[in-house]
């Protein structure tokens, strides 16, 4: 049975794929994972694992062969998955993202033909500040033909003293992803707060669970009465349907 915000829900940020970060440990962990979201409506989860030099060594070939391996040994009873990665933007990621090296999300096999269409690509920043020359890079990824999807721009601190920071990413054309368990305190009450004025503003192009563990989806279930709570059952549903799959498409 579906969650409360019904089903045919997409996820495009999860850390269910086991042993490569800090997401899952085992499969057994992975698929109850992949169950819980499928209890809460999830119709499509993204596998998200971490790209970051220095705490995982993992690239783009490590990355689809842990992926592949786990989804051979998937149940029936999980939702449709699909591999992206979660890059950290520094220097070396952002080379590897400039010569193809990258895990960017796939476009649905359904988008509309558009030779114009980029790819999206999930990065994260440092939680204390944004890289230098930060426009600039972006429209150097948009002439590799990739517009950023910001993972959680709720918890940086640079978004908390000032989210104005965020405006020359939006203006290049970048997306803002919503952790959704910011809503409930997961992250502090900074994150929260930031989170929430985002809403207002209606920065967020989609929102997601970004869930490491079983547990996490628990806060999920929870998170999501907090959403509809801020911003209506109908803006929810456009958070985790319309606007992933706009992402996804990236026309």
């Amino acid at each position: 049975m579906a969650g409360v915000l019904g089903g045919g829900l997409i996820d495009l940020h999860a850390h269910w794929v086991p042993g490569i970060d800090d997401g899952a440990r085992t499969v057994d962990e992975g698929v109850a994972m992949l169950r819980a979201m499928k209890a809460l409506g999830f119709a499509l989860s993204t596998a998200t694992p971490h790209m970051r030099p220095g705490m995982f060594e993992n690239d783009k070939s490590r990355i689809e062969a842990a992926y592949a391996a786990v989804v051979a040994a998937l149940p029936s009873d999980v939702p449709a998955t699909q591999l992206a990665s979660e890059h950290f933007f520094d220097d070396t990621v952002y080379g590897r993202l400039l010569a193809g090296e990258a895990v960017p999300y796939p476009r649905p096999a359904d988008a509309p033909a558009n030779p114009r269409a980029k790819r999206s690509i999930l990065v994260e920043f440092s939680t204390q500040g944004f890289p230098v020359r930060l426009d600039h890079r972006l429209v150097d990824l948009g002439r590799k033909g990739l517009r950023m999807t910001v993972a959680h721009p709720e918890r940086y601190r640079p978004v908390w003293e000032n989210d104005s920071v965020l405006d020359p990413l939006l203006d290049n054309g970048a997306y803002l992803l919503l952790d959704v368990c910011a809503l409930v305190g997961k992250y502090g009450a900074a994150a929260e707060k930031a989170a929430r004025k985002l809403l207002e503003d209606e920065a967020y192009e989609a929102a997601c669970t970004d869930a490491h563990r079983p547990a996490d989806l628990d806060e999920c279930a929870k998170a999501f009465e907090a959403l509809v709570a801020a911003v209506g059952a109908g803006e929810a549903r456009r958070l985790f349907v319309d606007g992933p799959r706009r992402i996804l498409v990236a026309g």
